[in-house]
């Protein structure tokens, strides 16, 4: 990361409960393109003194009007085991920590359609048809 790039942290919060310290990262880059998430996560172990790379998440950037400055936010979990826990999926998956194919593919319209289908049988076609199901899934 250059020098001209400055990184600052705000309402920092210790949320033992979910084992994670979080907080408002700022990023002064002047003149610069918004800073990779990577060089981020790179400044804030320095900073935080954290060993393990993985086990920390930031989201939600945004780049000021003008450019200069980006905002987001970052969490910094104990562990991993911690992270997979209570860390959304899409999230794990971007960190490579979940693998994509364990995520559910099926999308909100499928899962409408699929509601829909049942609402219509009844008695034994709705066995029928979850028989049905069970095969095309498997």
């Amino acid at each position: 990361m250059s020098d001209a790039v400055t990184v600052k942290t705000r309402k920092f919060i210790r949320n033992s409960l979910l084992g994670r310290r979080q907080m408002v990262v700022d990023v002064f880059h002047p003149g610069k393109p918004p800073v990779s998430k990577a060089d981020l996560r790179e400044s804030l172990a320095a900073m935080h003194k954290v060993t393990e790379k993985r086990c920390i998440v930031l989201f939600g950037f945004k780049t000021k009007f003008g450019g200069g400055k980006s905002t987001g936010f970052s969490l910094i979990y104990d562990n991993v085991e911690e992270m997979k826990k209570f860390e959304p999926k899409h999230r794990l998956v971007q960190l490579d920590l979940l693998d994509a194919s364990k995520v559910s593919s099926r999308t909100r319209k499928a899962y409408k359609e699929l509601k829909g289908r049942k609402k219509r049988t009844w008695g034994t076609g709705r066995r029928a048809q979850l028989h049905k199901q069970k095969k095309a899934e498997a």
